[in-house]
């Protein structure tokens, strides 16, 4: 529950937008509309100093962390609905306009301290913050002596109360260049080659998009001569373009390739993990086990390799010997992991856009507590949003036939129910 402090504050704020929105109505004057804008906007950069002040303190203490979350952003993302891109910025924001805690546990002074001054005085945004930060972690910055830098950083700090972010990036990046005189050392070795490749479904759910850049032109060759051999015209009537043949050689490819089944299931059959347990955690309720390579792991990442993996239990004795093999338990089967697979179409927390090879299948009551592995009782996760269900406060559950996720009351006091979005035509 909200503290009277934070009631009252509350009130006085409501109080005044509420005024604010009086002022601003169809009596208001030319000039009182153009005060109103102005008000509004000092408003706004005060209310995200306080924002950006609260997640410097959370992220101090670690309360993300403590939910689960190994990102303030993520965290950030799930409570307030926004972008994982709005959650970063803001994130980077306190990072650079706060005091920081040193190793030894003392406060040091921000990152960027005209930058702060400037941004708690309301004189500049949080997107001239951005500007500012992006410019001064360039590659040139980082080849500039620190005493300049910092006189740099003053000079773009009192710069970006008369310009607007995209102007100041350009001045604040030829103040820069210019600072670092020699510029990059010369370097005889050839650039690195990068081979990369992008594939975006559409948030519709129809396509998606496929991007690439292959350096390696022996890779690159073989790309194109596959392609080509199937993007030639069919006949004298076919009126393609070059570009939608190529893309149509290249999906006529995939389909030959899965049709031959000539690649590994990533949506199939899970791995089989051989699971060492000794016979103490055994007795102790496997409070912990051995994997496979010697690896040891904490009941909450055993628990969430059950999910979704065939685990052999290997009972050791004392001296390291296996006492008892027992069968493989808990596995999804193929059948249903297609069936989930169509069902979610990848991870299924509202926001997520892993696609189903990146996910794993949750049982939503413990296979160990009585649990079925059947589709009523599984979802499929990422392992990020995996991770949070195994600790406290995310609850899922099928409603309708379909996954829903209820958040813990310091997301949503209310409890409401999310769901990813579907398509219109969809159920």
């Amino acid at each position: 529950m909200p503290s009277d402090r934070l009631a009252a504050a509350h009130r006085l704020l409501t109080e005044a937008i509420a005024a604010l929105d009086e002022v601003a109505g169809p009596a208001a004057s030319d000039d009182e509309l153009l005060s109103v804008l102005t008000l509004c906007e000092g408003a706004v950069r005060r209310l995200d100093r306080v924002t950006v002040s609260s997640i410097a303190t959370l992220e101090r203490r670690g309360t993300f962390t403590e939910r689960g979350y190994r990102t303030p952003a993520a965290g950030l993302a799930d409570l307030l609905n926004w972008e994982r891109s709005e959650a970063r910025r803001r994130t980077r924001a306190a990072e650079q306009v706060h005091p920081r805690t040193g190793l030894d546990g003392g406060v040091q002074p921000p990152r960027l301290p005209a930058t702060a001054q400037r941004f708690a005085e309301g004189r500049i945004g949080l997107r001239h913050v951005d500007v500012i930060a992006s410019v001064l972690d360039s590659h040139a910055a980082r080849r500039v002596s620190p005493e300049r830098l910092a006189a740099a950083e003053e000079k773009i700090a009192e710069h970006a109360c008369v310009y607007n972010p995209s102007e100041l990036h350009t001045w604040a990046r030829r103040l820069i260049e210019a600072l670092d005189e020699d510029g990059a050392e010369p370097d005889d070795a050839p650039p690195p080659q990068r081979n990369t490749l992008k594939v975006v479904a559409h948030r519709s759910g129809s396509g998606g998009r496929i991007s690439g850049r292959f350096d390696d032109a022996a890779r690159f060759d073989a790309i194109a001569a596959a392609v080509d051999a199937l993007a030639a015209p069919r006949d004298h009537l076919d009126d393609r373009r070059p570009e939608e043949r190529q893309a149509d050689a290249l999906s006529e490819l995939c389909a030959q390739v899965l049709e031959r089944g000539e690649l590994p299931e990533t949506g199939g059959r899970r791995p089989m993990l051989n699971v060492l347990i000794g016979l103490e955690d055994l007795q102790r309720r496997a409070q912990g086990a051995l994997l496979d390579f010697g690896g040891q792991v904490s009941p909450e990442s055993l628990r969430m390799l059950a999910c979704d993996a065939a685990v052999v239990p290997i009972v050791m004795n004392g001296a390291g010997q296996p006492l008892d093999v027992g069968r493989a338990t808990r596995t999804i089967p193929d059948g249903l992991r297609r069936a989930v697979t169509a069902r979610d179409r990848g991870c299924a927390h509202p926001g997520c856009d892993r696609p189903p090879s990146w996910c794993e299948v949750h049982h939503i009551v413990p296979w160990e507590h009585g649990g079925d592995t059947a589709l009523s009782n599984t979802v499929m996760v990422c392992k990020v949003h995996h991770r949070l269900l195994h600790h406290p406060g995310w609850v899922v559950r099928i409603r309708d036939g379909l996954p829903e996720f209820v958040p813990p009351r310091w997301i949503d006091p209310l409890q409401q129910p999310r769901r990813q979005p579907r398509p219109a035509t969809a159920a």
